[in-house]
């Protein structure tokens, strides 16, 4: 392969991360710590309107460690905002106005903080995992709130292990095993190995890739289900026929980091999740939002997040492969983020783009924000790596 079409691809990346960290400290980090941060609490906001206002939309638990992990990388990007009082009154408001009696994290609050669904879900107890990671690092407390994980990780066994080894997606003993909140669980699982010093967090990772390579990834063809019952069939009608590319992108990338810390041949699998993805799940040079297990288009529409996880899935394969087309596959996907962030107001972020590539004109969800960033971080590392 000739040196040109090696360095193009990563003179394209560097030009991307100039790019996307100086959005990031000139105008994402500002805006959302001026606008998106409730002043009375300390709590974030769900969403904030094109022109840059918060909008007093009820609150989803996940949003709040989210947005913890989102500030907590920003040190590392050189901005210079308080990131210490905007992680702690976050993780305090979280917690304070979140947390049920028996340590899992209620799914919903009004603005004031009032519970308005007590339920408890998977999904939200895998990013509030996530988000006691980055306080910990943010906050130099890591003996503090490892103690809080583990308690966590314990209420989360008692509660929501079923006898097939998986975890239910939420309290209910009937309904559908879901792979999305494990892969979640599992995010912050590796989150706290890298963090932590409690080995249980290696014994769920490994546990969680084990289900992922043996029940979640069909055998047949190589791609991820999302759906499935308590005897690991694909659950009835369409849900159990669904293939996210943005989650096969997403899952690849986690297998990926799985590899020094599990037993079994995890790479084959996760390049094949991304060549799927990258295959039958990108279109007009975006990854678009659902498949079908056939690989036909559900769901033409391609949302901001899938970009951002097949940029972080393919630049750790072109890592640990130094495959050129993996460089030059996360070229293109870091391409694909920039008209997401043409907004009027800088530092935020248009959410759908239709198959005609026209971007709709919609609020700005704060959950993205941790995707965004966690792609920023990913091409970051990768950079400095090589």
């Amino acid at each position: 392969m000739a040196t040109t079409e090696k360095t193009a691809p990563r003179a394209k990346l560097l030009a991307a991360r100039t790019r996307l960290t100086t959005w990031l400290t000139d105008a994402a980090y500002p805006l959302w710590a001026q606008n998106g941060i409730d002043p009375q609490n300390g709590g974030f906001i769900e969403t904030l309107a094109q022109n840059g206002a918060g909008l007093p939309h009820p609150r989803r638990a996940r949003v709040h460690p989210r947005q913890i992990y989102a500030f907590s990388q920003a040190q590392r990007f050189g901005w210079t905002g308080d990131v210490h009082r905007i992680v702690h009154r976050g993780t305090s408001y979280f917690t304070n106005h979140y947390r049920r009696a028996d340590g899992l994290f209620r799914t919903l609050a009004s603005v004031d903080g009032t519970p308005l669904d007590d339920r408890a879900v998977l999904y939200d107890q895998a990013f509030a995992l996530l988000g006691y990671a980055a306080a910990a690092v943010a906050l130099d407390a890591r003996g503090e709130f490892e103690k809080r994980a583990v308690e966590l990780r314990g209420a989360i066994e008692s509660q929501f292990r079923a006898d097939n080894g998986a975890f239910r997606s939420n309290e209910n003993l009937d309904g559908f095993f879901e792979s999305n909140p494990h892969m979640h669980l599992l995010e912050a699982c590796l989150a706290w190995a890298e963090t932590g010093n409690d080995p249980g967090w290696t014994d769920w990772a490994r546990h969680i890739a084990d289900l992922a390579t043996q029940r979640f990834i069909r055998r047949g063809t190589g791609s991820l289900g999302e759906s499935f019952t308590a005897d690991w069939r694909p659950a009835p009608g369409v849900a159990g026929r669904i293939v996210e590319p943005g989650h096969q992108f997403e899952w690849a990338w986690l297998l990926l980091r799985c590899e020094n810390r599990h037993p079994g041949p995890l790479r084959e699998m996760a390049l094949r999740l991304i060549a799927i993805g990258e295959q039958s799940g990108v279109h007009n040079q975006v990854a678009i939002n659902a498949l079908l297990d056939d690989f036909s288009v559900h769901d033409p529409n391609a949302r901001f997040w899938p970009q951002t996880e097949r940029l972080k899935a393919a630049l750790l394969a072109a890592r640990l492969t130094d495959d050129t087309k993996y460089w030059v596959m996360a070229a293109a996907a870091a391409a694909t983020l920039l008209p997401y962030l043409n907004t009027p107001v800088p530092g935020l972020w248009l959410d759908v783009q239709l198959p005609s590539g026209e971007l709709v004109d919609s609020p700005a969800p704060a959950s993205t924000f941790y995707h965004l960033v966690g792609a920023i971080v990913a091409l970051d590392k990768s950079l400095a790596a090589t």
